[in-house]
């Protein structure tokens, strides 16, 4: 039995997409919570407090990496805001 080799990508890419409905999603969501954490670490000496700390915890120091593991263990999630006027367009899509 071949055993599973590790990957340089942890978590994996197919876990992560199981958490959004798209590769762009994936990406838009993990790069504005890596700016998040980023600006909390920048933060931390001033004593502001007003960005919330990393969800997980991660061997990881790089923000990016850590919004990914938070992602993958499902403590970020996204809702899709729907566009004025986009259901008129599907229900003429769908009426021809």
């Amino acid at each position: 039995m071949a055993e599973r080799r590790t990957t340089m990508m942890d978590p994996p890419i197919e876990t992560l997409l199981e958490k959004v409905d798209s590769k762009y999603t994936l990406v838009s969501l993990a790069a504005k919570r890596g700016r998040e954490v980023n600006s909390y670490f920048n933060q931390l000496g001033e004593g502001l407090g007003s960005i919330v700390p990393p969800q997980v915890t991660s061997i990881s120091r790089k923000p990016l990496s850590i919004g990914l593991d938070e992602i993958a263990a499902g403590k970020i999630t996204y809702h899709r805001i729907p566009v004025e006027g986009e259901e008129e367009v599907a229900e003429e899509v769908t009426g021809l």
